[in-house]
């Protein structure tokens, strides 16, 4: 069994960016500027944000945090969404999920410029990524592209099957999954709450990638031997045994599941630190399309 080391990766990721950011300077040219939008102040969202500032920061980017009140009304966070769309200084942003529900998240994601739209959620670029043009790839989904290229993981001809069907990772994994290309080129089930018997599609898996968000939903019962197990969940579990008070946890049984595995990601240290690392990949990525232009 291997581990699909997400924090080294993500590191290594980090300083191949860095290098071409210094190339950049180096060259007189202007560095990636990455803002996130932040409304009120979620702990999660800020911790998540804050990560965001800092490995920016890391790399040589520049970075802008725009901290708006939970009490901003949507017409005015979308007249902030314009004033981002129209900085020409600006390459890419984010708009940090959740919104306050006073807020549609659907129109805010949609007043994005597709162009400057780094998380990958705007239609044209999910479009685009379904129809193999060049375009920013869903950062979770695309970090787990990375782990499977970088450590080599067959999946030419693999049945792999997705566990959720959710528009920021389930859905896009099941389209990159099935694309032309490494890695790619699988034969795609996506699963989901309403599959009946999901055991019988995840025991003749040869790669399984799980977002459900359920703590050990998979158990060593449910898979194959020789199994890639691709874990996207992150659940907080009361633990009155660790300091902290909880862990967290994947949708892997991991002690059990990872006996038979032939690849597994960690929980935490798997996926999530790629995630922050895409992010910035895609802000490089941003930068260099409006330099062509």
């Amino acid at each position: 069994m291997q581990l699909l080391d997400g924090k080294k990766t993500a590191e290594d990721i980090k300083n191949e960016i860095a290098i071409e950011v210094q190339a950049i300077k180096d060259a007189g040219g202007k560095v990636p500027h990455l803002a996130a939008v932040i409304v009120g102040n979620d702990g999660a969202s800020l911790t998540y944000v804050g990560s965001k500032v800092r490995s920016c920061q890391q790399i040589g980017f520049d970075s802008t945090l725009v901290s708006l009140p939970e009490t901003i009304t949507e017409v005015e966070l979308l007249a902030k969404i314009k004033e981002l769309n129209e900085d020409d200084d600006l390459d890419g942003y984010i708009v940090q999920l959740p919104l306050p529900k006073h807020i549609d998240e659907q129109k805010i994601l949609m007043a994005i410029d597709p162009d400057k739209d780094v998380d990958g959620f705007h239609p044209t670029n999910f479009g685009k990524m379904a129809l193999e043009m060049e375009t920013f790839i869903p950062a979770t989904p695309f970090g787990i592209m990375q782990l499977l290229e970088r450590y080599k993981v067959e999946t030419a001809g693999k049945h792999t099957v997705v566990i959720g069907r959710s528009h920021i990772v389930g859905r896009p994994m099941s389209i990159l999954m099935s694309r032309k290309g490494n890695p790619g080129d699988s034969t795609v089930t996506l699963t989901h709450s309403r599959t009946k018997n999901i055991e019988e599609f995840t025991k003749n898996a040869d790669i399984i990638i799980t977002a459900l968000g359920v703590p050990n939903y998979l158990k060593a019962n449910m898979v194959k031997d020789g199994v890639v197990i691709i874990d996207v969940g992150i659940t907080r579990v009361e633990d009155a045994t660790n300091p902290k008070g909880y862990v967290i946890t994947g949708d892997v049984d991991f002690d059990e599941v990872s006996k038979k595995s032939s690849f597994i990601t960690p929980v935490p240290g798997g996926v999530g630190p790629m995630t922050i690392a895409m992010l910035l990949k895609n802000t490089l990525q941003a930068r260099k399309m409006r330099a062509r232009k």
